[in-house]
């Protein structure tokens, strides 16, 4: 039996777009393949509100993080962290040998633009990676905010890890000012897991040609330079079945209208906040909770894993607390295809299966 997946990914994907993952192959050096990639930079564009260059990774969207920091730090970059996937980033800059250092917020609390601007003003950065979503702890980043600290220091590069936002709610890259915004295809955008997307700055790729050892396979220069040279082709095999899925599923969200999606992702948010506070209460600071998941606090002191199975029987699947956070926490995605209807069907099953648990 299929499980309703309202977890942080892979999140639900709908027949007709995963029909378009068993699409024929055609060569990847081909003209059909360059047009394609095309077309899908193009809606891209759209969606993440820039004209900047997109690249496409077969990889999660953790190698676009990787790729980005070691890629584009020549100096020292800070990492603002809010839980796990900020702390990721962190890890990726010493194994890869870039210098950096990390700025960690509080459980639950978000990246504040006091912290960005205490940090920035020393002038040993020229690179600040931000988490926009957090799903460990359901924290959303006013990004809005850390964008008017960020003007006083034009210099330094901003890398933006939307990966658990983007397509859920509206980040106008270009208007921010974001050097590198970076998602995949497992959240909001609702595909299969295996792709990851960034668009890039013009100004980021001449920086970072002043980094020798960037790597290969996700180096950001390497990337752009085959899309730009070789007519939207990639130095090795792209994954064409997530491009054909990914072209047919911009279409669908273009088609629902992006301001339709966002509202949608808000209803559903809106509601499993209140639902929380209801019967449970926030984890994260309630002024900073995501649109996409919320992580709820486990009060009543359940088996969070015995709520799942039972969720299980029932052809619904939620998420335990992540890391330190298991069992006493428990997370509900929001975003993708999933609906106000769905999201009242989980809650209303958590609130009968919670007498069996005591």
């Amino acid at each position: 039996m299929h499980k309703k997946l309202f977890i942080p990914g892979p999140t639900e994907v709908a027949p007709d777009v995963l029909q378009k993952m068993a699409t024929p192959m055609i060569g990847h050096r081909s003209k059909d393949a360059s047009n394609l990639q095309r077309e899908i930079t193009e809606k891209l564009r759209k969606v993440m509100y820039t004209a900047n260059p997109i690249l496409l990774s077969t990889s999660s969207g953790s190698g676009l993080m990787e790729g980005s920091i070691r890629s584009l730090t020549a100096k020292r970059a800070i990492v603002f962290s809010v839980g796990a996937f900020g702390n990721r980033w962190f890890k990726m800059a010493e194994a890869n040998n870039v210098p950096a250092d990390k700025c960690e917020s509080e459980m639950g609390q978000p990246t504040t633009p006091e912290m960005v601007d205490k940090y920035l003003a020393t002038g040993k950065y020229d690179v600040m990676t931000v988490t926009h979503n957090e799903t460990s702890t359901g924290v959303m980043n006013p990004v809005e905010e850390i964008a008017e600290v960020r003007k006083k220091y034009p210099d330094v590069l901003w890398l933006l890890d939307a990966v658990s936002s983007m397509a859920g709610i509206k980040i106008e890259v270009d208007r921010l000012g974001v050097d590198v915004c970076i998602t995949s295809t497992q959240k909001a955008l609702a595909l299969p897991p295996g792709m990851a997307i960034c668009s890039v700055t013009p100004r980021a790729l001449e920086h970072g040609k002043q980094v020798k050892h960037r790597g290969w396979y996700l180096d950001l220069l390497e990337l752009y330079k085959y899309v730009e040279t070789k007519d939207h082709q990639y130095s090795a095999t792209p994954s064409l079945s997530h491009m054909f899925a990914l072209n047919y599923q911009l279409d669908r969200i273009l088609a629902e209208g992006l301001e339709n999606r966002y509202a949608r992702h808000k209803a559903m948010a809106e509601y499993t906040r209140e639902w929380a506070t209801k019967h449970f209460s926030l984890f994260p600071n309630p002024k900073y909770a995501s649109q996409t998941l919320t992580t709820i606090n486990n009060t009543v002191n359940m088996s969070v894993k015995g709520l799942n199975d039972a969720l299980g029987k029932l052809g619904m699947q939620i998420s335990n607390g992540y890391g330190d956070l298991k069992e006493k926490t428990f997370r509900i995605a929001h975003m993708g295809e999933l609906t106000l209807n769905d999201i009242k069907e989980v809650t209303a099953a958590i609130e009968r299966i919670i007498p069996t648990l005591k």
